[in-house]
């Protein structure tokens, strides 16, 4: 028998390139499309589990709620009032109660139906199968019993009358209905994640003619050898060496380092980092699908619209459940026609369908559905967004972490760290004299320096005649000194992982001062616990080796991985997995979206970017990483929330099937009594609930 799952479809997005890979064209073998291209898919076709887009399943579930509410007032008004439903016909409640589960059935339940009979026909038995088997029997059983009641055997009668099962209808499609809805809201990140990484490209480049014109054309219009004007603030539209001027290019997107990279002629720079400072042109070599941007897109787009590793804890239980469920029912079927008491028959065919109904998964319903939307809820309250129920899940299972070192391990931007004035200056005045110059420059450098001098509080004198050259530094005139501030030959001291700026006034040498992104206050311990936890801590950097090593080094890391580009991130994600390693992977920024959305579990810096948080399925709200120990703890403690109440689900189910089976029967007379069947069901679902609760209160 086989178990496929049917994959995630991405919803299309209009006026979007094309994007090789990026389409899915197949559902796991359920018959079912997806619309391509510019064209959004239907509402009602397939676009997770087999089951249409939640703006079809949304009034599903509110018309399942609305008419199941009065089936559930009407199933218990006679125990709860007696007397007000004496005054009535007592065949009313059962006609009304049949009149309202009727849509909720055929129309609310219509794709769970239609799941259903695709598991049926593709042999590939889940949750679907039990649930929609089980409501199936327990409404064609209550409408034979409002319909031809005297007909059937005189013990299934109560002082009550014969017993009505449509409440359990209404509320399993209701509350399956809710899961779907809200798990489908967790997979709805595609769109969103690849129109972020889409929008650093430029609409427009400006193209340079033969004759030395500039036009702005099409970015589509653009073709290998074009030679494109990039000014100071745009982003790059094409990949390609620059052959003109010298410049400072942001290139975190593609590294996470905050610093920009020196260019000049002859470097390669790639479409959709950011021109800092100077103008250049850029040789076009690589345009359209062809460029880094569009492999980062793809990456993201395959790797989200992959099949999970690990399937639904549900699913696996339910794929030797229902056969063992229908085995018994055909069992007791047939034991019944060839041993019962007469009239056969309709012992026969009344006890199978007992057995089908008191296994109905009410609880198995509510089971990971409550415990994972309670544990939602108390991963709100310590500061961790769980975007994806299904990460929750899998993170229990992680034992390895990659994560990326800048605005993660990192505060993602540089500070001073140390001042050395030379003879004749001191740590404050070299630093207000540094600080007045970088004032007008938006360098991450110049910035740090600013910020040192106003933690300080020392006041800046006005800079006049400021210059900067890329690479090289700046110029300015500070209370009529000339003052020269550029990256200093040697290195800083501080493990090889700073970087060290001069410092001249009037030709003179005034100092330096040494520059990191320095590692946060709680990274240490965070690492530390999460290593306690039993998870290996790697990092994946695009920063140089030296730094990585001095990092990994003061954090008493389990590894390390240098120089690393967009792709290689995700490419050692899928090495990590193959060694059989359940992967999470942390990070902040737009080069770590592939990775993010590769791993079993993504997990995002709420200070990052946006398309790192669409990748990612938990978003730790503060970037903090002592956040992601409290997130290990929250997965394992609702994983075994979710083990205890599908034991419990079951338990009860095991417990009332040799009941309904007739097994009490040669001794007690018992075929299936009522009275013990909606107590199963009720204490099922109440222990259920009561466990899922616990979350609440879990310590972290």
């Amino acid at each position: 028998m086989k178990h496929s799952r049917s994959q995630p479809v991405a919803p299309s997005i209009p006026a979007r390139p094309e994007v090789p890979g990026s389409h899915s064209s197949g559902h796991g073998g359920h018959g079912h499309g997806a619309k391509t291209g510019t064209e959004m898919s239907a509402p009602d076709q397939p676009v997770y589990m087999g089951l249409p887009h939640e703006r079809f399943l949304r009034p599903c579930f509110w018309v399942a709620l609305i008419l199941g509410l009065p089936v559930v007032a009407l199933a218990m008004g006679e125990m709860i009032a007696p007397a007000a439903f004496h005054r009535f016909d007592p065949r009313l409640p059962g006609w009304l109660q049949l009149a309202l589960t009727t849509p909720i059935f055929f129309w609310a339940g219509a794709p769970l139906n239609r799941r259903w009979w695709i598991s049926i026909r593709d042999r590939d038995t889940n949750m679907f199968t039990l649930v929609v088997t089980g409501t199936g029997a327990a409404y064609a059983y209550s409408v034979a019993a409002v319909g031809w009641g005297d007909r059937f055997p005189a013990a299934l009668r109560t002082a009550h009358g014969l017993p009505l099962y449509f409440e359990a209808v209404a509320f399993i499609t209701a509350i399956v209905l809710l899961g779907q809805i809200l798990e489908q809201r967790a997979h709805a990140r595609t769109e969103a994640a690849i129109r972020g990484l889409m929008d650093l490209a430029p609409k427009l480049a400006h193209r340079v003619e033969a004759d030395g014109r500039e036009t702005d054309v099409p970015l589509a219009d653009v073709r290998v050898g074009d030679r494109l004007r990039v000014r100071p603030g745009e982003h790059l539209p094409v990949d390609g060496p620059l052959t003109d001027g010298v410049t400072e290019i942001d290139e975190s997107m593609l590294t996470g380092e905050p610093l920009p990279v020196a260019k000049r002629a002859g470097d390669r720079a790639s479409a959709g980092t950011l021109n800092t400072t100077g103008s250049v042109i850029v040789s076009a070599d690589r345009v359209g699908q062809e460029t880094l941007l569009a492999q980062i897109v793809r990456l993201v787009e395959e790797a989200q619209n992959s099949e999970a590793p690990i399937a639904r804890l549900a699913d696996r239980v339910s794929a030797w459940f229902t056969p063992f469920v229908i085995a018994v029912s055909v069992i007791t079927f047939v034991t019944w026609l060839l041993v019962g008491p007469a009239p056969a028959l309709p012992h026969a065919l009344l006890n199978a369908v007992a057995v089908l109904i008191i296994a109905c998964p009410c609880a198995l319903g509510l089971a990971t559905p409550v415990s994972l939307i309670t544990g939602i809820g108390r991963g709100a309250q310590a500061g961790i967004l769980i975007k994806d129920a299904a990460a929750l899940e899998r993170l229990a299972h992680a034992n390895t972490l990659l994560i990326d070192k800048t605005g993660t391990l990192t505060a993602g931007k540089p500070r001073v760290i140390r001042v050395t004035p030379a003879a004749g200056f001191t740590e404050d005045a070299l630093v207000a004299l540094a600080a007045a110059a970088e004032s007008p420059s938006e360098h991450p450098l110049a910035r740090a320096i600013v910020a040192a001098a106003d933690e300080r509080g020392l006041a800046r004198l006005p800079a006049t005649e400021f210059s900067a050259e890329p690479g090289l530094g700046i110029r300015a005139r500070v209370g009529g000194q000339d003052v020269v501030i550029g990256r200093a030959a040697a290195t800083a001291g501080e493990g090889e992982s700073a970087t060290l700026v001069a410092v001249t006034v009037d030709g003179r040498a005034a100092g330096t001062m040494a520059l990191a992104d320095t590692i946060k206050p709680t990274t240490p311990a965070a690492v530390r616990e999460l290593q306690q936890l039993g998870l290996r801590v790697v990092m994946v950097t695009g920063d140089r080796e030296e730094t990585a090593r001095a990092v990994a080094k003061e954090l008493g890391l389990d590894g390390y991985h240098a120089a690393v580009t967009p792709a290689r991130k995700q490419e050692l994600v899928r090495e990590h997995r193959g060694r059989g390693e359940s992967v999470v992977f942390a990070g902040d920024g737009m080069n770590d979206a592939p990775a993010l959305a590769a791993a079993d579990v993504g997990i995002a810096m709420g200070t990052g970017t946006d398309v790192a948080m669409h990748s990612a399925g938990i978003v730790l709200v503060q970037g903090d990483l002592a956040a992601m120990a409290r997130a290990v703890r929250l997965s394992r403690a609702t994983l075994r929330n979710i083990k205890q109440n599908l034991f419990w689900a079951f338990a009860y189910n095991f417990a009332g099937i040799p009941v309904a089976a007739g097994a009490l029967y040669p001794f007690t007379g018992w075929l299936l009594n009522p009275m013990l069947a909606g107590v199963a069901m009720s204490l099922s679902s109440i222990t259920v609930i009561s466990n899922a609760l616990r979350l609440r209160h879990v310590r972290l």
